[in-house]
């Protein structure tokens, strides 16, 4: 079936909240620079660990979402890692959580492996010494962005503080000495203590394997974890068919099985657009220069779409797309998305595969499935020279027109990190050069017809 003969799909009632939100978590372990499943495989961890220390379902279900959306804060901090570090911030925040802060000699090493790669000594030196010197200001100034970040999107998507709280305080150690509040004890709130030996368990499974893991659990016990967490996941783990729950195919389809079934929550049209409003937030959080870009773009597609007739449920569907378009984005590092310069050809390949990435991620749910292909395209052009799939018009839907039309005028009046906003008539004027090449002559026509409702 072609992509143009395709309907979007309405039956959003029989959907459930965790299948949506396990699926575009995907995009958060793109931004951590994690191994894709990394939140699915801590749910795994973390809600064996609940019920083996007798949570009730309504714990669960706090904990369950607090699991999965641990990292929603996780690219409000990218920016200003990149800024510290000058080095890719996603195998920063990658090889940083294998790291025993509370180890002086592993942290040392860290900074020293990972501060300034590929620049001069000079500028080396000199950003070492500032993270010497700050480092403490610095890692709660970027844990706290990260966590409060979390926890207010948790509250956008319709959760209970309890999640939020979950979040917020994720990388607080049971010795007081995590931050940003540094909580001691039971003060941290038990889905957060869950978490954390959660997203451990993950990363030194994925990393070293499951010796590893016991070990390290084993050895941050009373110093990062609570040792009534830390009995829990060694019991757990003894289980038949724990470990191998997390290389588990369909571990997807298990997480979302093992969510409370009391506590299930069933989509409507109005929270799948929170949903994609909220992630859409996480996407333009990763650089200064893309904030509030997935909102405008969708802003400037429901215009378009609505001056072309389209139905309001075909517009509506079509701003979710606008809204997403840009979610792969998450896993290209700031040192090129922030980059002031000319791309090389290496760093244009990573944003290239940008697009890609938009539509792995939206297509993992049917529900997203044609939406997925529209909003992944809006960088291919009509004349067959664009990306990710080189596609030529008469395989470009008009909805991908419309956002592409968006998406180019955003990137043309917006401000970037070579230059600042161009604007309006100077952008109109540009885009009418790449009519019919890059761009469709009808949807351009009728942004043009929208700009005085648009403000402009």
């Amino acid at each position: 079936m072609s992509p143009l003969d395709m309907q979007p799909a309405t039956e959003v009632e029989e959907l459930s909240l965790s299948s949506i939100i396990g699926s575009l978590s995907y995009a958060l372990d793109l931004t951590e620079g994690l191994p894709a499943g990394h939140s699915l495989r801590c749910c795994w961890v973390g809600m064996h660990v609940g019920q083996q220390m007798g949570m009730d379902s309504e714990a669960l279900s706090h904990l369950y979402y607090t699991l999965l959306l641990k990292d929603a804060g996780c690219s409000s901090n990218a920016a200003r890692l990149f800024e510290l570090y000058g080095t890719d911030d996603r195998e920063v925040k990658r090889d940083f959580k294998l790291v025993d802060t509370d180890s002086l000699v592993r942290l040392s090493r860290f900074v020293l492996s990972h501060t300034g790669v590929g620049k001069s000594l000079h500028e080396r030196v000199n950003r070492i010494l500032n993270l010497v010197q700050n480092g403490e200001q610095f890692a709660t100034e970027l844990i706290s962005t990260r966590c409060e970040r979390g926890a207010h999107i948790s509250i956008q998507l319709g959760f209970d503080e309890e999640v939020a709280a979950g979040i917020r305080c994720l990388d607080e150690h049971w010795n007081g000495k995590g931050k940003p509040a540094r909580l001691r004890g039971d003060v941290i709130p038990l889905g957060s203590r869950i978490a954390l030996l959660a997203q451990v368990v993950e990363v030194f499974h994925s990393a070293e394997g499951k010796e590893q893991v016991v070990e390290e659990i084993r050895k941050r016990s009373d110093s990062w974890f609570d040792p009534a967490v830390v009995e829990a996941f060694l019991e757990t783990q003894r289980q038949p068919g724990f470990w191998e729950g997390l290389s588990d195919s369909d571990l997807q389809q298990r997480i979302e099985q093992i969510e409370p079934a009391s506590k299930v929550v069933r989509i409507d049209e109005q929270r799948l657009d929170t949903i994609a409003e909220a992630f859409a937030q996480v996407v333009d959080a990763k650089s200064h220069y893309t904030y509030g870009h997935s909102a405008r773009v969708a802003t400037y597609t429901e215009a378009i779409a609505t001056t072309l007739g389209l139905p309001k449920q075909r517009v509506r569907w079509l701003r979710r797309g606008a809204l997403l378009h840009d979610i792969g984005k998450l896993g290209v590092s700031n040192a090129v998305l922030d980059k002031p310069g000319k791309l090389d050809e290496s760093e244009w390949e990573q944003v290239k595969a940008h697009a890609a990435y938009s539509e792995q991620i939206l297509s993992r749910l049917n529900i997203f499935s044609e939406l997925a292909f529209v909003a992944a395209a809006h960088h291919e052009r009509l004349d067959g020279k664009g990306y990710p799939h080189g596609l030529t018009a008469e395989r470009i839907p008009r909805e991908t027109r419309i956002i592409t039309v968006a998406d180019i005028f955003d990137a043309i009046t917006a401000e970037r990190p070579y230059r600042g906003p161009i604007p309006v008539p100077e952008a109109i004027a540009m885009m009418e050069k790449e009519r019919g090449a890059a761009i469709d002559g009808a949807c351009l026509d009728a942004l043009k017809q929208a700009l005085p409702a648009l403000g402009f």
